[in-house]
């Protein structure tokens, strides 16, 4: 813009703020970019196993760096290494195999034996079975109390549930609890174990240092499998009917929150590294990863026909997928990668915000400015008339 063929000085110094802005503003926008992550979710490798279908527990051995795998079909645990994923040992128990827990103070896994009544204690340094307990009947789910050393095992067809001692293998309690208790969680924060009902939708809580009943909680329908979320100090249930997933706060034994995943969740997993749980959906050939920050599901990973076991391998922070109709495991890929390049550099919050409010000022004056030049053009070229 000119008066008298002269440029004005107002209008370049305008223009330059406008450039000034515009630059900014694209700083700011690449520095909020990079100052951003995303989860990658992918199958990474697929293991086959040399069985056909029938793959339900999961247990990572973080002494071993090993998954081990039971096999209700064919009365095996299969082992994988994590460093090679390649099967290491198949090693024969009881009969129907199903839940399965990793006790790391003795290196040994425990395995409930649905159709023998018993649990087969596994040593993991040489992949045999050392002991075996007579427990109730149809034991289903296992989970290791590390704060009193046992074992608890849910008796699907008895009510109720066993508590083995790890240094004895022997049963040393025995609680009755709601009809088919198929689920159990371990809770290190409080040590409580969590108990889930298929019968009754309910979830019981046991007090470990007196083996007593001592919440009942009411979630969705046939809870199947829970997760304790260390980080949260939450307990996660999925419904296996209601395609949810219920999340209780362990202070209050109350539900927070329900997140609807896919069709009949059946199996789920804690990712300390990433507070992520995830949902083996059966009835969907999926798995719902869900954030335990905003209790939403953050992504759907497709997956194989009917997903059922999952656990996570905290040493590579992946996660591991079973079927009930296949031989093959899915590694789900669980890392974080910031976004948009590796190549550019995350900044301090502090200078993010502070780009963006040089860009708000710089745009309040050009504004400004505008507005006091028209007026000032204005007035010259009425002086000039």
């Amino acid at each position: 813009m000119t008066i008298d063929g002269k440029t004005s000085i107002a209008a370049l110094t305008m223009k330059e703020l406008k450039k000034i802005s515009l630059t900014s503003f694209l700083i700011t926008i690449i520095l909020v970019l990079s100052s951003a992550t995303v989860h990658a979710f992918e199958v990474t490798a697929t293991i086959t196993l040399e069985n056909p279908g029938g793959y339900y527990g999961i247990a990572y051995d973080s002494g071993k760096s090993e998954i081990f795998i039971t096999n209700v079909d064919f009365d095996l645990v299969s082992v994988i290494s994590d460093s090679t994923n390649a099967v290491v040992s198949n090693i024969p128990v009881g009969s129907q195999p199903v839940g399965i827990a990793y006790d790391s103070a003795k290196g040994e896994l425990f395995v409930a034996n649905y159709a023998s009544d018993s649990v087969s204690v596994i040593s993991d340094s040489t992949n045999t079975v050392v002991a075996n307990i007579t427990v109730g009947s149809q034991p289903f789910a296992v989970a290791y109390d590390s704060g009193k050393g046992e074992i608890f095992v849910t008796n699907y067809n008895s009510s109720s549930v066993s508590v083995i001692s790890d240094s004895t293998n022997t049963v040393v309690a025995n609680i009755t609890v709601g009809s088919q208790p198929c689920a159990l969680a371990y809770d290190s924060g409080r040590g409580e174990i969590f108990v889930g009902h298929a019968a009754c939708n309910q979830v019981l809580v046991i007090s470990d240092s007196t083996n007593a009943v001592v919440a009942n909680v009411t979630v969705g329908n046939q809870p199947v499998s829970l997760a304790y979320d260390s980080g949260k100090g939450e307990i996660f249930v999925a419904n296996y009917n209601s395609s949810s997933v219920s999340i209780i706060s362990d202070s209050t034994n109350l539900i927070v929150a329900t997140v609807n995943v896919g069709a009949n969740p059946i199996g789920l997993a804690y990712d300390s590294g990433n507070g992520q749980i995830f949902v083996a959906n059966y009835n969907s050939r999926s798995v719902s990863v869900i954030s335990d920050s905003s209790n939403t599901v953050i992504a759907n990973v497709t997956v194989e026909n009917q997903p059922q076991g999952i656990g996570y391998d905290s040493g590579k922070g992946e996660i591991f997928v079973t079927y009930s109709e296949s031989n093959r495991v899915s590694v789900i890929s669980a890392s974080s990668l910031p976004l948009p390049s590796p190549s550019i550099p995350e900044y301090p919050s502090f200078i993010v915000v502070s780009f963006l409010m040089v860009t708000i000022v710089l745009t309040a004056i050009i504004y400004r400015g505008k507005h006091q030049i028209e007026t000032k053009l204005k007035r010259k070229k009425k002086s000039v008339a």
